[in-house]
């Protein structure tokens, strides 16, 4: 069954008619598998105890960038960026800083407005991407702080930028993706994405394709491949379907940033779709139901998630076969599960993070950090994750 073509450098014209096809084929597969599972006011699970816990993540800093100013309503989930042994991070109030490996602050900068985007870091042209309240995009130079410039955007910003090809591509909440120049900020394109009248308020970090095409997921239940450079759109896919009476129950809102690993593209909905699709042979691999609006991640040949009941499932990469599944941390508030050396991590409402064995699914460690946790990152192997209460922690795998 071909959906998605081997050669993705295709006219766009070419790539749609090719794309045009899968609708329905997709359609028809994940319609009976479309009950998804809807969040509801339960108690979290209680944790038991490890019995002979293992020693896998040491700390390695922990600084606290506050959270004075922030609202209730803004995202919890800021993310900071890292590199040269330098970490930036924003405070959801809006205080910008810098630190090195020891946790001392380099400089910082108040930016008068509350933050919502977190940072993304260009270690190559040393500049920091945050985004505001108002839609503001900041750019600054990661060794001093200065701003560089500043982009005006109709609609706020909820995730990290992507920086690539000098581009900062960056997605709004009134559905429009740009595409800024990196050195001065200016608009070089836009591109426009259906606003459903219901949906969760969040949005997915946009990603590579490959090094000439960005990755859009979408709160209508899509997916868009976008040309970084000049913004065109390449194809568009549905991934997510609801189903249901209201607008509340059709809602297939794809919050969780896709994933490309080996050639193979995931993606998983809040309305129940799971799924697998081989690029380069041109084939679904496999759709599953499982919800989730937090982003899979792909090890050991294996794509894990965490569901929105806060189950921690793991699947074959290229079936979709189940090969574990946990409920020890049901209705904890999971993050997105990394893989971090031979382990996968998730971290919960209590700002704990649980170490998986990541082939047996047992709970073998944790590591905790003061505050609610929404979202991990991983760099090589560094474990990091800022809190809502404003604490950055940073771990890295012992040796």
């Amino acid at each position: 069954m071909t959906v998605f073509p081997s050669k993705l450098r295709q006219s766009p014209l070419k790539t749609t008619l090719l794309y045009s096809a899968l609708i329905g084929v997709l359609a028809t597969q994940v319609v009976g598998c479309n009950r998804g599972i809807k969040p509801e006011a339960k108690e979290p699970v209680k944790l038991v105890k490890l019995a002979q816990p293992l020693a896998v993540l040491q700390p390695v800093l922990s600084v606290d960038v506050g959270s004075k100013g922030a609202s209730s309503k803004d995202p919890l989930d800021l993310q900071v960026g890292y590199g040269e042994g330098r970490l930036i991070a924003s405070s959801r109030g809006g205080v910008l800083s810098a630190h090195d490996t020891a946790g001392k602050r380099l400089w910082s900068v108040d930016l008068k407005e509350p933050v919502t985007g977190g940072v993304a870091y260009d270690v190559a042209s040393q500049t920091a991407i945050v985004s505001t309240r108002s839609g503001r995009i900041i750019a600054v130079d990661a060794q001093s702080g200065a701003q560089r410039w500043v982009q005006q955007l109709s609609g706020s910003v909820l995730t990290p930028a992507l920086i690539h090809n000098n581009r900062v591509i960056v997605s709004a909440n009134d559905g429009f993706l740009h595409g800024l120049s990196l050195q001065t900020g200016q608009s070089i394109w836009q591109f426009a994405t259906q606003v459903p009248a219901v949906s969760i308020r969040g949005s997915a970090k946009p990603t590579l394709l490959d090094n000439d095409t960005a990755l859009l997921a979408t709160a209508d239940g899509r997916v868009h491949a976008i040309g970084i450079e000049s913004g065109i759109p390449l194809w568009s896919r549905r991934i997510g379907l609801g189903m249901g009476s209201s607008e509340v129950e059709r809602m297939s809102d794809l919050d969780a940033m896709p994933i490309v690993d080996q050639g193979q593209l995931y993606a998983i909905s809040y309305s129940g779709q799971m799924i697998g699709v081989d690029l380069a042979a041109g084939q679904v691999m496999f759709v599953n139901e499982a919800a989730s609006t937090r982003a899979l991640a792909v090890a050991k040949g294996m794509v894990f998630a965490t569901t929105l009941d806060g189950a921690v499932q793991a699947y074959n990469r290229t079936t979709g076969e189940p090969v574990w599944e946990s409920k020890d941390l049901t209705y904890r508030q999971l993050t997105n599960p990394v893989a971090i050396g031979n382990y996968l991590a998730v971290g919960d409402l209590e700002g704990i993070v649980h170490i998986f064995d990541a082939t047996t699914g047992d709970i073998v460690s944790r590591v905790q950090t003061k505050g609610a946790l929404r979202s991990l990152q991983v760099q090589g192997n560094l474990l990091m994750a800022q809190s809502s209460s404003g604490q950055v922690a940073v771990w890295q795998v012992a040796r």
